[in-house]
C-alpha cells in the first residue's frame, strides 16, 4: 500500500489498514458526546444513511485537504440541508472533530504530530467556512 504524502488522506489509509468499518465508532462517540445528535435519526432502518453519510464526509474531507475538485462543496451546501433539519452549527462542525477523534483512537501510535497538525488546520477551516456561511445567512435582509 502506497502511503499518501497527504497527512488527512494518510490518516484515512492507515485507519482503513486497521479497522473495516468506522461507522460505528464514530456514530457511538457522535451519540455519547452529543446525545442531542441521535435524536435526528430515525431508531429504526438508519444504518444505511449513518454509513453513506460519513462516506460522503469522508470524500469531502479528503477533497478539501486535497486538491479540491468539487467534493468539498458538499460541506459548504450541507450546511444549508442541515439548517433545514435543524442541526446546530456547532453540532455540524462536532461532526468532523468526531471523525478526526475517531482516526486518533483507531491509529494510536501512528498519530503522528504531522497528522495532528493537519487535522487541526483542517477543523479549523471547517468551522470558518460553517462561520461564515451563518453569517451570511444571518445578514439576509
Amino acid at each position: 500500500m502506497t502511503s499518501s504524502s497527504n497527512p488527512i488522506e494518510r490518516s484515512f489509509e492507515l485507519a482503513a489498514a486497521a479497522c473495516d468499518d468506522l461507522t460505528p465508532r464514530v456514530y457511538q462517540r457522535l451519540f455519547r458526546e452529543h446525545p442531542e445528535a441521535q435524536t435526528m435519526f430515525r431508531s429504526e432502518g438508519s444504518e444505511p444513511v449513518k454509513g453513506a453519510m460519513l462516506q460522503l464526509t469522508i470524500e469531502a474531507i479528503l477533497d478539501f485537504a486535497g486538491e479540491r475538485r468539487g467534493h468539498f462543496r458538499l460541506i459548504e451546501s450541507e450546511v444549508f440541508s442541515h439548517d433545514a433539519y435543524g442541526t446546530p452549527r456547532e453540532l455540524f462542525v462536532a461532526f468532523f472533530a468526531v471523525i478526526a477523534d475517531c482516526l486518533r483512537d483507531v491509529l494510536g501510535e501512528q498519530w503522528s504530530a504531522e497528522i495532528d497538525a493537519a487535522w487541526h488546520k483542517l477543523l479549523r477551516d471547517i468551522e470558518a467556512i460553517v462561520l461564515q456561511r451563518k453569517h451570511l445567512v444571518d445578514e439576509r435582509p
